[in-house]
């Protein structure tokens, strides 16, 4: 009986991504008919099939105020990082200072490591080239960064990314894991002889400057 309630429930967690593909293929053709939607969910069963990958477990839990704020906060950054973007790219004594970063993220669900890769990559001035799916890792590439105030600052604002998505679409499990791990910093941050926010003993501060350019990884 067990074993049967869980397949309805994957069924049923699974039938939004199911929808959002029959509406993607009716998007495609420009139009809405019976036949459009027959065919997506043919196209949509075999993809399903075909290229199977692990279900995504939807949370079931969703936030409008919090998700009011986390797109308002993910335009603000567009807009911002557009603008420092173009400012570097006309400055006439812009010097080339990449990175390679890792950004280890609080959560362990694939959800939320997918939107927050998403998310940061959207933003100008920063790429996802990898993710460590194993432990939540995101792999970006960063312009601009110079030492390693400006390396934790970009790590502290990735992560406060994922935390804007938890609060607003994770699940329970997510939302105490992320309020308990950010009260544990606090904590630690505060200890005495605890590293500072931008020691690079500090949690999430796998990085190493490049003599020649200065880039951080």
């Amino acid at each position: 009986m067990s074993s049967v309630r869980e397949r309805l429930g994957g069924l049923i967690s699974q039938l939004p991504l199911f929808l959002g593909l029959v509406l993607l293929w009716s998007l495609l053709w420009g139009t809405f008919s019976w036949l459009n939607l027959v065919t997506g969910a043919v196209f949509a069963a075999v993809v399903s099939v075909v290229f199977y990958l692990p279900a995504v477990q939807l949370s079931g839990r969703f936030n409008p105020w919090r998700s009011v704020w986390l797109f308002v906060k993910l335009i603000w950054d567009i807009v911002r990082a557009s603008v420092d973007v173009s400012w570097l790219a006309l400055g006439p004594r812009y010097t080339a200072s990449n990175a390679i970063l890792a950004v280890h993220l609080r959560t362990r669900s694939d959800l939320i490591l997918t939107w927050t890769a998403v998310a940061t990559s959207i933003v100008p001035g920063s790429i996802v080239v990898d993710i460590e799916r194993v432990d939540s890792t995101l792999y970006l590439h960063v312009i601009n960064m110079h030492n390693e105030v400006e390396v934790d600052a970009f790590r502290a604002r990735v992560l406060a990314t994922e935390r804007r998505i938890v609060m607003a679409f994770g699940s329970r499990e997510d939302v105490e894991r992320v309020c308990q791990v950010r009260a544990d910093e606090h904590r630690s941050d505060g200890a005495p002889g605890a590293p500072g926010p931008h020691d690079p003993r500090g949690p999430g501060t796998h990085s190493s400057t490049d003599p020649e350019n200065g880039a951080t990884a």
